[in-house]
């Protein structure tokens, strides 16, 4: 691999590849004006990569300020992303993040339109054209964690909690199908389970948002934050655990797979450490500097019997696979959302 920067942007070769990465490399980007994706691609243009392909529903205004700055070679509805690909060549790469992500949508039908079929169609696709994918998946596919959260199990045990976390498994199980049976495959393919991400750029996502939004909206309003109470005898108030991840390292871990090309496979991104919402609360307090001050309530009835207590990342199989640099802390990244974004209202 050989790498050069010019103009304080970084380029990549990779040698011996049919797949180099240069400046004018056209990479389309699925879900462009939502949280992640949008991220994703303002951290490419930042790097040099101008020949942006973004895909989404670019209609409503709660997300325009996620993607209006952007430079890209296009921007395509997502609705008629199909159509669009069948006229295509050239395309180098294709990052595809976009999904109906919200938990609480319980029409099974709307995340096997956008999280299952419509992902088919782009893994087809990237086949035809032999193209490079990487995809979200998700660590909703974990359920409750019986099992664990490791990435190197067998994943069919698993029963994931909600339609949304079903979606995602199944898509997972039928790129495991189509390597198992010797289908072809994209050249070199990579699906991500995001676990809790926060960061700049979910200020369209209301009851989605991350915890760490709500924490900030909450303590600059009322100067305290309302946490809900455990309803598992194993956890007291406020002990529940989740892996929260920056969303500035996942920008990291896929251009590192773009650059790299390790071999194929399903992979956790999370940060491998969990912390509890208590922790939670007391790093986003101190980035305000402000007097911890944490009220309970009950966890409401419509999600009660599908909340997770714990989640932690296993990060064997990303670290096999190459990848080496540090995760932010929680607090270390809190501290940065909270001072550089959202006391400003700033996008990435």
């Amino acid at each position: 691999m050989l790498i050069y920067k010019c103009d304080n942007k970084m380029y990549f070769y990779l040698m011996n590849t049919n797949h180099s990465l240069h400046a004018q490399s056209i990479i389309l980007i699925t879900g462009a004006a939502g949280f992640i994706a949008s991220g994703m691609a303002s951290y490419l243009a930042q790097q040099g990569f101008q020949q942006l392909i973004l895909v989404d529903d670019f209609t409503p205004l709660s997300k325009t300020k996620n993607f209006e700055n952007i430079p890209c070679k296009a921007r395509i509805d997502r609705s008629v992303l199909e159509d669009y690909l069948s006229q295509q060549d050239g395309i180098d790469f294709v990052i595809h993040l976009g999904a109906r992500t919200d938990t609480t949508e319980m029409d099974y039908s709307v995340h096997e339109k956008w999280n299952l079929n419509y992902s088919k169609m782009i893994w087809q696709f990237c086949v035809k054209k032999q193209i490079p994918l990487i995809y979200a998946s998700s660590a909703a596919t974990y359920g409750n964690g019986e099992y664990g959260y490791d990435d190197q199990n067998p994943i069919d045990l698993l029963q994931p909690l909600n339609p949304y976390g079903v979606s995602k498994h199944e898509f997972d199980q039928w790129v495991l199908l189509q390597q198992k049976n010797g289908m072809a495959c994209p050249p070199h393919w990579y699906g991500l389970k995001f676990f809790n991400v926060y960061g700049p750029n979910e200020y369209h996502k209301g009851r989605m948002a991350s915890v760490i939004f709500h924490a900030f909206q909450q303590i600059s309003k009322t100067g305290s934050m309302i946490l809900f109470r455990s309803h598992h005898p194993k956890y007291k108030d406020g002990e529940q655990q989740r892996d929260f991840i920056y969303v500035k390292d996942i920008f990291k871990v896929i251009s590192w797979l773009m650059v790299h090309l390790p071999g194929d496979g399903i992979f956790n991104l999370g940060t491998g450490h969990a912390n509890t919402f208590l922790q939670l609360a007391e790093a986003t307090f101190k980035a305000l500097k402000q007097t911890p001050h944490i009220q309970f309530i009950d966890t409401p009835l419509d999600i009660r019997d599908k909340y997770q207590y714990f989640t932690e990342a296993s990060m064997q199989k990303l670290y096999q696979a190459g990848y080496h640099d540090p995760f932010y802390t929680l607090q270390n990244g809190i501290d940065d959302y909270v001072k550089n974004y959202l006391l400003d209202s700033r996008y990435f």
